[in-house]
């Protein structure tokens, strides 16, 4: 491991002029900023396979592979960055403030398993933003407009922490299948002043006492490992094209940031419980079958329990409205944009007064053929 730096460094040098090659989203190359010059990153197809989760977390360096890193803490948002040794300022790529460089800790931190490199440029993640932005609902008639005449944070291109986890689940489960019947009964309406006797059906719902086990398979369910964006938003950028994933190489990282995981990977495999718990409810209701299912209570088995620890890309940015800062993330695969907005407070009252004036037209026109029929 000690060579390992050395290597990669001497790689990210340019042949001919001597300066960093930076990696090029869309491409499988690094280039020169300066002259141009283009090297193909030499890859082998990954065989993308998770590790065992129980030796996983039993060995305190899983397979040794760690790495040396330069890790900066912000103060602000409490995000971890790795940075390259050679960068001496920047800002947090999350809150846009200033970082202190000679601040860093040198870490040993835990080698990814696996890569999904930028696809999308800086370029390409702009404009991705700005069809979002116009297809906002309730959005201020000039937030277009002040978004481009202000100066906004730039585009960041961040590999994001994440936890795939494999598993095949048993679930036993008992629970309720309700099955539908139906009776006749008879009832009085007044009609035109006069009652009348009437009949109507009826349904009920008979209910049976039930349990069985299900069984699902389930492969790269999606936890996100870093707390510096909101959790909601990681996972809404999905999905991943995991057909995409290569070996870990760090010449993927050259002219981007990436973070530290800061959720491990037992807090993750929670997250994954909670996540794939409605899809195993789905497959215990229709194992129960009938018109309605019940479940009382359900537990459930892990098998064949594997994880990977891979880095996904995001364009991280924010921008200024009416002195308010708005943050937003643009999926570096696919040009999903997740991100924050304000909203028009005239437009949403002037919505709900038109609903209104719909309802109430509507009450008058069918009150008044009521009134008619009689």
């Amino acid at each position: 491991m000690e060579t390992k730096p050395a290597a990669v460094s001497d790689q990210l040098k340019c042949k001919n002029c001597g300066a960093i090659l930076h990696f090029e989203p869309g491409t499988r190359n690094l280039k020169c900023d300066y002259c141009g010059e283009v090297n193909e990153i030499d890859t082998t197809p990954a065989v993308v396979e998770a590790i065992a989760y129980d030796k996983f977390i039993s060995e305190v360096q899983p397979y040794q592979d760690t790495k040396n890193a330069q890790v900066v803490n912000c103060k602000s948002c409490g995000s971890q960055t790795v940075f390259d040794k050679n960068v001496t300022a920047g800002k947090c790529p999350f809150c846009a403030s200033p970082l202190v460089i000679e601040l860093t800790v040198n870490q040993t931190i835990l080698r990814p398993h696996y890569i999904l490199p930028f696809m999308i440029t800086c370029d390409g993640a702009n404009d991705f933003f700005k069809k979002w932005m116009k297809g906002l609902w309730f959005a201020p008639n000039d937030l277009t407009e002040k978004v481009n005449s202000n100066a906004s944070s730039p585009l960041q291109g961040v590999y994001m922490p994440y936890w795939l986890y494999d598993t095949d689940t048993t679930t036993r489960y008992t629970g309720q299948r309700g099955e539908y019947y139906y009776t006749t009964e008879t009832y009085t309406e007044t009609v035109n002043g006069k009652t009348e006797t009437r009949t109507r059906r009826v349904r009920h719902t008979r209910w049976y006492d039930t349990s069985g086990t299900v069984y699902c398979n389930f492969e790269n369910v999606t936890v996100p490992s870093s707390q510096s964006l909101p959790q909601d938003t990681m996972i809404k950028l999905g999905p991943w094209d995991f057909n995409q994933l290569t070996n870990f190489d760090e010449r993927y990282l050259s002219g981007f940031r990436s973070e530290n995981f800061q959720v491990t990977v037992q807090e993750g495999l929670g997250v994954a419980e909670k996540l794939i718990q409605p899809q195993i409810e789905d497959e215990v209701r229709s194992d129960i079958g009938g018109d309605e299912q019940r479940i009382d209570s359900t537990s459930t088995q892990h098998n064949n329990l594997g994880v990977k620890y891979v880095m996904l890309p995001v364009w991280v940015s924010s921008y200024k409205y009416n002195n308010k800062i708005y943050q937003f993330t643009v999926n570096a695969c696919t040009g999903e944009v997740i991100g924050q907005r304000p909203y028009s407070a005239i437009k949403i009252i002037l919505a709900v007064l038109a609903a209104l004036a719909v309802i109430a037209l509507l009450i008058i026109f069918f009150s008044g053929n009521q009134q008619a029929s009689y």
